[in-house]
């Protein structure tokens, strides 16, 4: 797979469509078109089809992505493979911290919709179509355009970018540093995208579990 040769190209029109769409919904959602969670869920399907044809326009193959049909399931099973053992890993540096005396239910914690209508499209954005599309911009994109310089510098910049969206105020989102570099790195590893967007979309969905349940 030709995960490491996407041209600049299909990065301006990658931004551009985001721009387009992330504008397009926030005037849908300030006009009372459709609701907040509504617009992400558009925003972020839309995102997902716009950076697919892009690629498939601009690079002429979605395998420049990582992305190919023969490798689907296995790209599936790569993944929650990556997931269970990063997910064991992560079970025992808690539980270390947790018995050195640090509170790590703050880690957790995040505001929930209250609604049972609207928990659900939270759930479904946060766990599955944000992930495909940050996965698909983030490691098959960004991650493919940087790779030309290197690993360690495409996995830098790419995190780097991944993480400043999260990023509240000072706070650094460790989390989301965390999992950008475990999302490059199974990427660079694996070289088929569907790995770490199954690692992100269950990460995602054992997080806000966590926050549902604490």
């Amino acid at each position: 797979m030709e995960t490491n040769k996407i041209k600049l190209s299909t990065v301006i029109a990658a931004i551009a469509a985001i721009v387009v769409v992330e504008i397009t919904v926030r005037f849908l959602i300030s006009q009372n078109i459709v609701t907040h969670p509504t617009g992400l869920g558009l925003a972020r399907a839309a995102e997902i089809i716009s950076l697919l044809a892009i690629v498939k326009f601009q690079q002429r193959r979605i395998s420049s992505i990582g992305l190919e049909w023969p490798h689907f399931y296995g790209g599936l099973k790569k993944g929650l493979i990556w997931s269970v053992s990063f997910g064991a890993v992560a079970a025992i540096g808690l539980l270390i911290v947790y018995l050195a005396g640090f509170k790590i239910s703050g880690l957790f914690r995040m505001q929930l919709p209250p609604e049972s209508s609207r928990l659900i499209i939270f759930f479904l954005v946060g766990v599955l179509l944000g992930p495909i599309a940050e996965e698909i911009f983030f490691r098959g994109i960004l991650y493919g355009f940087f790779r030309r310089w290197g690993v360690p510098t495409a996995i830098l910049l790419s995190t780097l970018l991944f993480v400043m969206p999260h990023t509240a105020g000072s706070i650094l989102p460790v989390t989301q540093l965390i999992g950008g570099i475990l999302f490059a790195v199974a990427y660079e590893v694996e070289k088929n995208i569907l790995v770490p967007i199954v690692i992100h979309c269950l990460g995602n969905l054992a997080i806000f579990t966590l926050a549902l349940l604490i």
